[in-house]
């Protein structure tokens, strides 16, 4: 059986640089009926938990530590039972939020099985130091995470971030990947590899 997504859809807020901002966060859940892996579980531990419905948890990996996904990230772990899982090089945002450590890192490479699937880390830094996006070749869709949206790359304003350290992500990691690759976002509506790539110049040109 191949593994299915489901999505939950968390509302709550995203403070950095002295500024806070509502936001409603995509939670991605990848499995079957036996056992998942959680991605990025914001804000609501009780709707997260609600979705699992008791399935084992193998992991809570986390695509890079802004604290809208992070802050929620030990609770919602402790709730199913599973490790969670960051970015190395995020650990600074990670202790922003939290007095303690993360139960691992992520590093890039790293294969994640669930239900016979594999999710591989990509390194892709530019929104943050550590951003990853997790890639299911066998489902056809990448989690970008905050790194690239319906629309563009993903903000890069703010500290710890930097445009054409995001770009170069893109450039070569994500648009290597196939053209009908769907790419399920951080926040917001779904898009794919080849919705995206022909825009490249106009980001560049705009520069964000």
């Amino acid at each position: 059986m191949t593994a299915l997504i489901e999505n939950v859809v968390t509302s709550g807020t995203f403070s950095l640089d002295g500024g806070t901002w509502e936001v409603d966060n995509n939670v991605w859940i990848v499995g079957d009926d036996h056992e998942v892996i959680v991605i990025d579980p914001a804000h609501d531990v009780a709707r997260v938990t609600e979705a699992v419905a008791g399935r084992r948890v193998n992991a809570v990996l986390l695509t890079h530590g802004h604290d809208d996904h992070v802050r929620a990230a030990r609770e919602a772990a402790g709730a199913l039972g599973a490790p969670v899982l960051l970015p190395a090089a995020d650990r600074m945002l990670w202790d922003m939020v939290h007095a303690d450590a993360p139960d691992g890192p992520v590093e890039p490479g790293q294969v994640f099985t669930v239900a016979g699937t594999e999710l591989r880390a990509l390194a892709t830094p530019g929104h943050t130091p550590g951003s990853t996006c997790y890639y299911a070749p066998e489902l056809g869709v990448l989690f970008s995470g905050d790194t690239l949206f319906n629309g563009g790359p993903g903000a890069t304003g703010r500290s710890y971030s930097d445009f054409d350290t995001i770009i170069d992500s893109i450039t070569t990691q994500l648009f290597l990947l196939p053209r009908d690759t769907r790419v399920l976002t951080g926040h917001g509506d779904e898009t794919s590899i080849g919705a995206e790539a022909p825009h490249l110049d106009e980001w560049i040109a705009r520069g964000h």
